[in-house]
């Protein structure tokens, strides 16, 4: 499989479609992600009208303070009478995702990537998937496997942490106990597939202090960022899945030690008196990597 770029998604920001002046701020925003919203944040009403302004969006694709944020457009279920005219429309303008909702078999996954090829959408068009729905949480390791297949172009999942309670009936308390074994296993089912884990939103964008304690708490369980629904949750998510100072230098320690002539070719080596492998520089790398592209 073709190693790509690593691109960082410590914070990605919902910005419904249908809202102007939230789209006019993108530019200035601080976040590595937006998700251009056609589905929660937008009114039945107002689909058709939100999906026809993707064509400004795109054409004036903004660069979030002199860099190129990455852009992905939030499609409404396959099922509904939108969905279909949404992926055509955000496919048209070669978005660097696709955000599925609803999705809940593999199935799903390998038809839009279909309706993408017959579309010619480039290869530089991912698919994310919201797992959202007990259907889609018994079966997320099939669906994660997808993301060994670069043809089906399966990118990252994104948790839908309000919907997934709603249909369950499970309470949704201030620490989310009753959510985490099912946060857990969406994290090791995207590691099992080599794809990017973002945890859901945090409803209270006033309490940014429980909103930090959130993210530290995702960041510990592995994910790789969190989805946003405010411009003012974006710094302490940003803080929180940034690699440490203190990661860094033993990512760099490492890094150097392997690089020795006396350790070349060797698996394990001491360090510090430490045992340490190659699985160590290999994690050592990809943490360097996230540093860099993020500029810690």
């Amino acid at each position: 499989m073709t190693t790509e770029p690593y691109r960082p998604r410590r914070s990605v920001l919902y910005v419904p479609a249908s809202n102007d002046k939230a789209l006019a701020k993108i530019a200035q925003l601080a976040c590595d992600a937006v998700i251009i919203d056609l589905e929660d944040a937008v009114a039945p009403a107002d689909k058709v009208a939100a999906r026809e302004k993707l064509a400004g969006i795109f054409d004036n694709r903004p660069v979030a303070l002199g860099r190129r944020c990455e852009m992905v457009v939030r499609v409404n279920a396959l099922a509904s009478e939108w969905g279909a005219d949404d992926l055509l429309a955000a496919a048209k303008f070669e978005p660097d995702g696709i955000l599925l909702s609803k999705v809940a078999t593999p199935r799903d996954i390998l038809e839009v990537g279909d309706v993408l090829d017959d579309n010619f959408a480039p290869d530089s068009v991912k698919l994310w998937a919201m797992i959202e729905t007990p259907k889609a949480m018994l079966n997320i390791g099939a669906i994660a496997e997808l993301g060994r297949d670069p043809a089906s172009r399966l990118n990252c999942f994104v948790a839908g942490t309000n919907d997934l309670a709603k249909d369950t009936g499970v309470l949704a308390t201030p620490d989310r106990r009753y959510l985490v074994p099912w946060l857990m296993q969406m994290v090791l089912a995207a590691r099992a597939g080599g794809l990017d884990m973002l945890d859901g939103v945090a409803n209270d964008f006033r309490d940014l202090d429980a909103f930090a304690r959130e993210c530290a708490e995702a960041a510990a369980m592995g994910f790789d960022g969190k989805t946003l629904i405010h411009p003012a949750q974006i710094d302490a998510a940003n803080r929180a899945f940034a690699p440490s100072p203190a990661a860094l230098t033993e990512a760099r320690l490492v890094k150097d030690a392997f690089a020795l002539a006396e350790n070349n070719g060797k698996g394990v080596i001491a360090l510090n008196g430490r045992m340490v492998e190659r699985l160590h520089l290999a994690q050592a790398e990809k943490l360097l990597a996230k540093a860099a592209a993020i500029g810690a």
